[in-house]
């Protein structure tokens, strides 16, 4: 049997760390995936449980130098976790800023153009700077040592190393000096030390990282709203008492009231009462919706104004609450593929990194400045430090993060981040049409009637429409059940599968059925009628013609109106240069007169769901990357089929299960929207990528050719990364239209 669980990860502090999880959890029997985000500090991990075991897992993990736990349900807590991170960061930085601060100082006395600056000489002796700089190299540096030294156990390299390898160079080779300076007392002034940089590098690295972790903060803020959403207690009823209780131990069955101003605790289906509720956090309709006797609530929706008593459906787990939240998360878990293109470069970065910067120590010492270990020290130091592979392991999980995270505000939902960079790629798109391009609830549109009254008529007709379950005729009661409050009874009921139905009302023989059963039993038509008919399919409609004692009797027309969205989302697509096809089930004359009003030149009339799956497998084999949308459990097979399945979020369980994306209003514009957020977010990665792999291609030369001090590399380091991080928190705000 498969499991999938999910693990919060700390320590990792580069995309080297994930890398290494990845690796080290990989090689256990059983495990089958695993994808580890930096940015998210999360895992998630499948494997054979008869093979392996989570706590195998976890402590394979924990061995090699992180700390990893289960996450069991929906809970922000992790962010508070996040702030006393941060805080701890800001303390770090305060004392390392401050003990820094001397040596900066110390640093005019070096230039010449500052000479009108007054030193302290305190400030400048060596072994001060020795004193200020311990602190900073081995208590507050001390973290970086021992992550270094963990990577290394594991051979493997991570920006851990390369920091330990240039700070320890500076610091050691300045400790040397000075030792050394005991024994020349007059050429204390002359001697060229490295204290500040080791303290400057340490300092640009811890500033680099708080401004990283507040960034990566800030992205998270999609999933935070989600979570507010949710509320811990709910008003439980039971024995004619109200009592509160915390959602996690109400059980369907329950009942539960629901008061004006609160938010609804759990998904359940009103039993008495009536008010508005706001659904908009979660539909996005600013609208509020009637709710009433046995309409449905959802968790994290606010009621109006009126008291509902609720009979609870899921538990707070299954609620479709959480499943937004789930899936919202799995997404920023999950890695696009682009990703896997930075986690081979990382692997090979540090070591190919280090043999760069010996390689440029040998030739300062040996080529450039023989002889002059201080200069060549200073440009191995520089080298090291400047090598940042965190913008490159960032490039991708920020910008999924976001660009997810702004999806789901606007009711779209990524299962996993791939989706949202495949999603552009594609150049169909096939609709299904009813419930998807048409709202899916059929009306009457066309009544005539010969020889009844049309009351009379309404009135046999409801009642034999009334033992059907298709949508058609559900349609018919529906409208007759507006104009007249009982219908009598009907007997000897007949369904006819793909025509209609026939029984007995009140002694008379009532046939209700589609032209198609009446050409098929030579049972004609007056001419009235046949002329009637084919100008109705022609309009798009199914028709039911009414036989009353074997006598024709009336027509009933019936039409599934279009979405008001669907014109807007084809128009939009085309506009973008995507080409759009329908599918359907419905006959020939419907699917021409709905693609007509769509603008959509290609469809296919009267197939079955195993028709569709095969056609998108026609238009794959021809090159061409398909997206399917759909509703219904007949879109199940093509969902899956597709390259990308956009399940609507108002059709089935099924469906939903099916698509790889879901649109939870229903709304067809938001497909467009999808495809834009994909085409946004990934230009965003490439420009991210550009920076990252420009940045080492350009800074490495310099810092080799020595235009570059090793201060000013910590500082050029730490703004890599948060740069990479505030170019993907742009998407936040990106225009859809």
């Amino acid at each position: 049997m498969v499991e999938t669980n999910y693990l919060e990860i700390k320590g990792m502090h580069c995309v080297a760390c994930a890398v290494r999880i990845e690796k080290a959890v990989s090689k256990i029997e059983g495990v089958t995936d695993i994808n580890i985000s930096l940015a998210t500090e999360k895992g998630r991990v499948t494997f054979h449980k008869d093979r392996t075991e989570l706590a195998a897992i976890i402590n394979k993990i924990n061995k090699i130098g992180f700390e990893a736990n289960e996450i069991r349900s929906n809970s922000d807590g992790s962010e508070n976790v996040k702030r006393k991170e941060i805080r701890a960061l800001q303390w770090e930085l305060f004392i390392s800023a401050f003990l820094t601060f001397p040596l900066a100082w110390a640093m005019f006395a070096h230039f010449k153009w500052a000479s009108f600056i007054k030193v302290p000489e305190l400030f400048i002796n060596p072994w001060f700077q020795l004193v200020v700089t311990l602190p900073i190299q081995f208590v507050i540096g001390l973290q970086f040592y021992e992550r270094a030294w963990k990577a290394v156990k594991n051979k493997s390299a991570n920006m851990d190393v390369l920091v330990v390898l240039s700070t320890s160079a500076a610091f050691f080779y300045s400790h040397y000096l000075t030792v050394n300076s005991l024994n020349a007392p007059n050429r204390t002034h002359s001697i060229a030390l490295f204290y500040e940089t080791s303290a400057f590098i340490i300092t640009f690295i811890l500033l680099g990282k708080l401004l990283e972790a507040k960034t990566k903060l800030k992205t998270t803020d999609a999933i935070k709203k989600l979570y507010q959403l949710q509320t811990k207690t709910a008003t439980l009823y039971r024995n004619g008492k109200e009592l509160t209780s915390p959602v996690d131990k109400i059980s369907p069955g329950d009942v539960i009231i629901l008061k004006p101003g609160e938010k609804v605790p759990i998904d359940g289906q009103v039993i008495n009462g009536y008010s508005m509720i706001d659904e908009s956090l979660l539909t996005g309709e600013s609208i509020p919706v009637e709710k009433s006797t046995g309409t449905f609530v959802y968790a994290g929706t606010i009621n109006y104004n009126g008291i509902l008593k609720i009979k609870v459906t899921k538990r707070d787990s299954e609620t479709t609450l959480s499943q937004i939240i789930r899936i919202v998360e799995e997404a920023q878990a999950s890695k696009a593929p682009i990703q896997h293109l930075a986690d081979k470069v990382t692997e090979v970065f540090v070591p190919i990194v280090i043999v760069i910067a010996f390689v440029t120590f040998s030739a300062w010492y040996f080529l450039f400045q023989p002889g002059d270990f201080y200069e060549a020290l200073e440009k191995l130091i520089t080298v090291l430090i400047i090598a940042c592979p965190c913008a490159l392991g960032l490039a991708t999980p920020t910008s999924v993060m976001v660009g997810s995270g702004r999806a789901a505000q606007l009711g779209i939902l990524f299962k996993e981040g791939k989706f949202l960079e495949l999603l552009a790629k594609n150049k169909i798109v096939v609709f299904d049409k009813t419930g998807t391009i048409t709202k899916g609830e059929p009306k009457v549109t066309n009544i005539y009637v010969e020889n009844f009254s049309e009351n009379a008529f309404l009135e046999l007709i409801g009642s034999v429409e009334s033992a059907s379950e298709h949508p058609v005729g559900k349609a018919i009661v529906k409208m007759v059940k507006n104009k007249i409050r009982s219908l009598p009874n009907v007997t000897e009921v007949l369904a006819m599968p793909g025509y209609g139905v026939k029984g007995s009302v009140n002694g008379k023989k009532v046939v209700v059925a589609n032209p198609s059963y009446y050409r098929k039993n030579n049972i004609p038509l007056p001419l009235k009628a046949t002329r009637m008919v084919t100008e109705l399919e022609k309009e798009g409609k199914t028709v039911m013609a009414a036989f009353i004692d074997s006598r024709f009797s009336g027509i009933i027309a019936v039409a599934d109106e279009l979405k008001p969205s669907s014109q807007t989302a084809v128009s939009r697509l085309k506009q973008m240069g995507i080409e759009v096809m329908m599918l359907t089930g419905d006959n020939r004359n419907i699917a021409m007169s709905v693609a007509g009003k769509m603008g959509i030149k290609k469809y296919h009339a009267e197939v079955t769901p195993k028709d569709k799956a095969e056609i998108i497998q026609q238009l794959q084999e021809e090159g061409n990357k398909v997206i399917m949308v759909g509703d219904g459990i007949n879109d199940a097979p093509a969902l899956t089929v597709a390259d990308i399945g956009i399940a609507i979020g108002t059709g089935s369980d099924v469906a939903i299960d099916s698509g790889d994306v879901t649109v939870i209003t229903g709304d067809l514009n938001q497909v467009v929207d999808a495809m834009i957020i994909s085409k946004k977010t990934m230009i965003n990665i490439k420009q991210n990528f550009l920076w990252a792999f420009l940045y080492n291609i350009i800074m490495i030369p310099v810092a080799m050719l020595g235009f570059l001090a090793p201060w000013l590399a910590g500082a050029a380091m730490a703004f890599s990364s948060v740069s990479v991080v505030l170019n993907a928190l742009r998407l936040k705000r990106m225009n859809i239209y």
